[in-house]
């Protein structure tokens, strides 16, 4: 977790459990290993601060989303480095390195940690972008919450991954969670093939899309972001460019990528 961070479309991030049940971007079945918060893990897990021993063995870090909540809130400031922010409440990335929808992960810790702090006094100040892979399980957790007499915090943003064709079904979840007011988003990132989206983002309100980093990344075709954006369009939906990646290709042709 950390009060700052790089992420362009937030200004810090929390994470209220370490390590993922895996997914396309960690599979052991066809030996990709390209997920940037495993990589992480193997390389700091047991032995730096804040790291969990191993990224496969999913850990709770309770606690965690209470010392976020406390941060200052940014309502009305200038983000310098930023400015696409400026003005709105601090934003935080709830799980960028870790999926607290994994399989393990009880709805008994999810209800203390994430959603009492979220709606606490203090985290109520905030905007909290939660994003999982497993939006299915993340419907099911607002069914729970719906069963204790509970609705989804209107602060509390709902989101899914997307990084193939194949992974546009996890949007079928993602629009079960919450109710009307519940803002919906999508980070298709790191984007590793041509993905139609028409007719897809419904109740979708914002898509992040973005290349991936690295010096064996996939392609990033430029014209995916043509044809992302008209989507976009078509669906009124809020569209944010992260970045190109590090493999770039132009007509064709591979040009200058950023990592």
């Amino acid at each position: 977790m950390g009060i700052s961070t790089k992420i362009q479309w937030c200004d810090s991030t929390c994470n209220p459990t370490m390590g993922c049940d895996g997914c396309e971007l960690w599979d052991a079945k066809t030996g990709d290993f390209s997920c940037y918060a495993g990589t992480l893990h193997r390389r700091y897990g047991a032995t730096a601060k804040g790291f969990s021993p191993t990224f496969d063995q999913v850990t709770l870090w309770p606690g965690r989303m209470e010392i976020a909540s406390k941060w200052a809130d940014l309502t009305g400031c200038v983000r310098p480095v930023k400015p696409w922010l400026d003005g709105m409440p601090r934003l935080i990335f709830v799980s960028d390195m870790s999926d607290a929808l994994s399989s393990g992960v009880d709805f008994d810790f999810l209800f203390r940690e994430v959603f009492e702090n979220v709606t606490s006094d203090n985290g109520a100040r905030h905007k909290w972008l939660w994003l999982t892979k497993r939006p299915d399980r993340m419907a099911s957790f607002s069914v729970y919450m719906r069963q204790r007499g509970l609705e989804w915090p209107e602060n509390l943003w709902a989101g899914t991954s997307i990084t193939n064709q194949k992974s546009v079904r996890r949007l079928s979840g993602l629009s079960r969670v919450g109710n009307d007011r519940t803002v919906r988003f999508v980070s298709l990132e790191p984007q590793r093939e041509r993905v139609n989206l028409q007719g897809a983002l419904g109740g979708v309100g914002w898509l992040i899309q973005g290349g991936e980093s690295g010096t064996s990344s996939h392609s990033f075709e430029m014209g995916w972001i043509s044809e992302t954006l008209d989507a976009c369009r078509e669906q009124n939906v809020a569209y944010f460019l992260k970045q190109l990646g590090s493999h770039v290709v132009v007509a064709g042709v591979r040009g200058p990528g950023r990592t």
